[in-house]
């Protein structure tokens, strides 16, 4: 993608799947969305973002939603420091630490409600698992079927809650990336971060057995610490992991469709 026109828009922080940030002013970034996200689904972000952040999660607050050159961005206030997993590559003797940070944050925002308007991590569970091209229809009508008996949930729920949605700044860490973000069942939330760490270290793609040995550590000692610090429902996080990995398949993850399949037949 070349570089916008807009002389506001400075330099490109970085590039993901969605969007592109840029830096904007002094004090903002510009989180500049692709085609194909619409001003309805970017209007929905900042609404959650804002909703999160008066409640007292860790995160910068959105500003305006602003048209530069036909796309549409989203303001937020600018943090300062590197992303988690920018500070694991740096320093990976701090793994642990920085796992154990991780589950705090995590449980942290589970503490905390969401309202009512948001969307339900059940329905956005169920429509990923009706369109996952890759899970077969038994597998799918089981899932489906799974997905109904699991109980619901009213906390405030990230959706994809992995080292790199995560700013070390000098305040403090705070969370970023709200896009997929749910009121729903914690369990399912911290099944989701598990499937997605675990998916890097079971994807030959991840880098050399080494690198996926230290993501299997790391991923260990985020789920020993959450649970050290939520003890309850171990065995109900378990049957969640199945239904996330089939609704995961949804998202086309290279290199992983092998291995959520197998995860997802529980």
């Amino acid at each position: 993608a070349t570089h916008p026109s807009d002389p506001r828009v400075g330099n490109l922080i970085a590039r993901g799947r969605t969007a592109d940030v840029y830096a904007w002013g002094d004090h903002e970034i510009l989180k500049l969305f692709n085609e194909g996200f619409g001003a309805d689904m970017i209007d929905h972000e900042a609404r959650i973002a804002r909703a999160v952040h008066a409640s007292g999660v860790p995160t910068p607050p959105p500003g305006d939603v602003i048209d530069v050159d036909g796309r549409i961005g989203l303001l937020y206030a600018r943090v300062s420091g590197v992303s988690m997993q920018q500070a694991l590559m740096r320093r990976p003797w701090q793994a642990l630490g920085w796992a154990k940070c991780l589950a705090r944050l995590h449980a942290g925002m589970h503490a905390r409600a969401f309202g009512a308007e948001f969307p339900e991590q059940r329905t956005v569970l169920r429509v990923k698992i009706e369109r996952a091209a890759a899970l077969p229809d038994d597998r799918r009508a089981a899932a489906l079927g799974g997905l109904e008996r699991m109980p619901d949930g009213d906390r405030i729920c990230h959706g994809d809650m992995h080292p790199g949605n995560v700013q070390i700044t000098p305040q403090g860490p705070v969370i970023l990336d709200w896009a997929d973000a749910t009121r729903g069942n914690p369990l399912a939330d911290v099944a989701r971060t598990s499937v997605i760490l675990r998916g890097m270290a079971g994807s030959p793609s991840a880098g050399s057995a080494a690198v996926r040995l230290f993501v299997q550590v790391f991923h260990a000692v985020y789920l020993s610490h959450y649970f050290h610090l939520r003890p309850a429902g171990r065995d109900e996080y378990q049957r969640w992991l199945p239904l996330v990995a089939a609704a995961r398949l949804s998202e086309n993850i290279p290199g992983q469709e092998a291995w959520l399949l197998a995860r997802a037949r529980g």
